[in-house]
């Protein structure tokens, strides 16, 4: 995959009130890593040509988090909105002639595969602007998208400034734009403040569109959990629920078996061989390697090991930093820990 022709916006200047905590909004973990992270590394596949991230509370600290990530940082001197928000990179994006794919950096489920095919197609559409929606049971926080008796979006109203009727629509606002950057900003200087929140709102660049007799296209996500935008901390546990199933799954298709992977603990760093069986109340964390046919007993946790085939580990044993090799058995209630 290859989009040089497409510029990547990372919204993360937001405080995150909802979470009540002193730590950036962005850098709360999900899945032991911070919610931009999995963004930033679900956008790394698409080699996008450029990409920036827009901090503004605690900027400091959420740029030293991405130090490694090949962005570029754009500050948000104050939180107006998020069209506010993206107007603070006119300076670096004004020449730029092709889309801009903005999403925010508390969506941590969103899969590469997904904003693959919603540039797919916006560019094959030679679309002005894309955005994915997607329909959900309960749309409470979300902005609801208005569409006419044809089924074309005509606007996005949020949640604050939505009518009881409005309220009742399914279909929501996943918060990914795929747009124009020459139409983005030229849009953004006509949208107002006149909301609840008096910000400025991004999404009433949609109305700008459609006022201009300019389509929007829609591309819908059929897995609506992808678009969770963390803002508590239930969203938070949610979250990590979500990211570890996937990874779970993985290692099921690979060939390991996992009895009531509920209850189990497995770090994405953390590579399993076939064969393997991985009992209820464990966790495996850190860098670890397990080889073939290994056994891990209940009640189990294993952080920054290497594990060879056929080990046997007892229950309620603990591992960290240890080798242990290939046919071994370790007996329940043992403890290993070498510290670096």
């Amino acid at each position: 995959m290859r989009y040089s022709s497409v510029v990547g916006l990372v919204l993360a200047a937001g405080k995150g009130t909802r979470m009540k905590s002193d730590t950036p909004k962005v850098l709360h973990e999900a899945f032991f890593s911070p919610m931009i992270h999995h963004v930033l590394d679900t956008l790394q596949p698409l080699v996008l040509g450029r990409s920036f991230v827009v901090t503004g509370h605690q900027r400091q600290l959420v740029e030293e988090s991405l130090r490694g990530y090949p962005v570029s940082f754009i500050h948000q001197s104050q939180q107006l909105g998020t069209g506010h928000a993206v107007l603070a990179c006119e300076g670096e994006l004004r020449s730029h002639n092709g889309p801009v794919l903005i999403l925010c950096g508390d969506t941590p489920l969103v899969r590469t595969e997904t904003l693959q095919q919603l540039l797919r197609v916006h560019l094959d559409s030679a679309s002005l602007m894309t955005i994915m929606t997607t329909t959900v049971a309960d749309p409470t926080h979300y902005g609801r998208i208005i569409s006419d008796e044809q089924g074309n979006i005509v606007g996005i109203v949020e949640e604050k400034d939505a009518t009881p009727a409005q309220k009742e629509i399914k279909e929501i606002n996943a918060g990914i734009y795929c747009v124009d950057g020459r139409f983005l900003f030229e849009a953004l200087h006509r949208v107002g403040t006149d909301n609840m929140q008096g910000e400025v709102y991004l999404t009433d660049i949609v109305a700008i569109a459609v006022g201009d007799g300019i389509q929007v296209h829609k591309f819908s996500c059929a897995d609506s959990g992808e678009i969770l935008g963390v803002n508590s901390r239930r969203e938070l546990a949610q979250a990590h629920s979500s990211l570890q199933r996937r990874y779970l799954s993985l290692l099921m298709d690979s060939g390991v078996t996992i009895i009531q992977p509920e209850t189990v603990t497995i770090e994405k760093t953390v590579t399993i061989g076939n064969d393997s069986v991985i009992y209820p109340n464990t966790s495996l964390t850190g860098v670890c390697s397990l080889g073939s046919g290994v056994r891990v007993d209940s009640f189990v946790k294993i952080h920054d090991c290497t594990i060879g085939d056929g080990v046997r580990i007892g229950s309620f044993t603990h591992l960290q930093q240890t080798h242990i090799p290939s046919w071994s058995t370790v007996p329940p209630h043992t403890t290993e820990i070498k510290m670096q």
